[in-house]
């Protein structure tokens, strides 16, 4: 009997890949009978699925018509939750939202990362005599052009605050753009990571500082309650119930969004939209480092 197939093309960001892991669960169980076949542009998270029978990199498909479209029982999706309208609205989860548009119930799943014997075993060498401390400060690509996106980055006041406060007790550890400023003492880790190795961090972790980035969502699939903070993205959308999810203060709405078309901000923060003028406007630092 002939094959069938899933195909499902997923593209954007790290984080946005590790959120649809937590689908390919309920994809093999609506369709017992078809092989998963995953295209995504971070396919590595995809690999060690035991679900997912191939994996393929946007962009690099060799011979994919002839192998699962042409004269195949496959069905593709291909679709992009975040131009839904409850996406746009903050409304839904985007994993939520993904099953809508692939007619999968929504159960509130979870990501999945599985790390196999080798990644494991290189995982340790991410232990350090002090429990450690991870702050992530800074998200997105490495190259980004600029070292500090407001909608999404921990001001580097704040993450001083936190580091100080944990010097004694903790090993910090900052992960971060090369370009961005660095928390004086700590490990900084800044150069390009497998996926696997830079979630592999989160394994060895004391306690989690983390952004609206790959990184929480690869602790709620650790099932590693983690503090999260949000500034122009919402938790809504990407967030987990597990995180303390600390959310930005509303702006009182300052500046004109004048380059905003469906969303209040874009990910990578265009500087003339930024509606704070102090730190104290988005956050309130004492509340918050009592709460950490």
């Amino acid at each position: 009997m002939e094959d069938k197939y899933i195909v499902w093309h997923i593209e954007g960001g790290l984080g946005k890949n590790v959120a649809a892991t937590a689908l390919i669960g309920s994809l093999k169980q609506k369709y017992a009978d078809r092989k998963i076949v995953v295209v995504a542009s971070y396919p590595e998270v995809f690999l060690n699925l035991p679900n997912v029978y191939r994996v393929y990199r946007v962009g690099n498909t060799s011979y994919f018509y002839d192998d699962y479209i042409r004269d195949k029982d496959t069905i593709v999706f291909r679709h992009e939750p975040y131009y839904e309208t409850s996406h746009i609205l903050k409304q839904k989860h985007v994993i939520a939202n993904w099953c809508k548009l692939m007619d999968l119930e929504y159960t509130f799943q979870q990501p999945v990362i599985n790390m196999n014997h080798v990644q494991q075993r290189n995982s340790q060498h991410w232990q350090r005599e002090k429990p450690i401390l991870l702050i992530q400060t800074n998200g997105g690509p490495l190259q980004a052009e600029s070292d500090y996106s407001w909608t999404r980055d921990i001001p580097f006041a704040l993450a001083l605050e936190i580091a100080n406060k944990h010097r004694e007790t903790h090993h910090i550890i900052q992960v971060c753009k090369p370009t961005a400023q660095k928390i004086p003492g700590a490990e900084i880790v800044d150069m390009q990571l497998s996926a696997t190795d830079l979630f592999s961090l989160l394994l060895y972790s004391d306690k989690r500082i983390l952004i609206d980035s790959s990184l929480q969502h690869a602790a709620a699939a650790f099932k590693l309650k983690s503090t999260v903070f949000w500034i122009g993205t919402s938790p809504e959308n990407f967030g987990y119930a597990l995180h303390d999810n600390i959310i930005a203060m509303p702006p009182a709405d300052h500046v004109k969004r004048i380059d905003s078309y469906l969303f209040d901000y874009s990910f990578d923060g265009v500087t003339h939209e930024c509606p704070y003028f102090a730190i104290t406007e988005m956050f309130d630092v004492e509340n918050i480092l009592e709460h950490i």
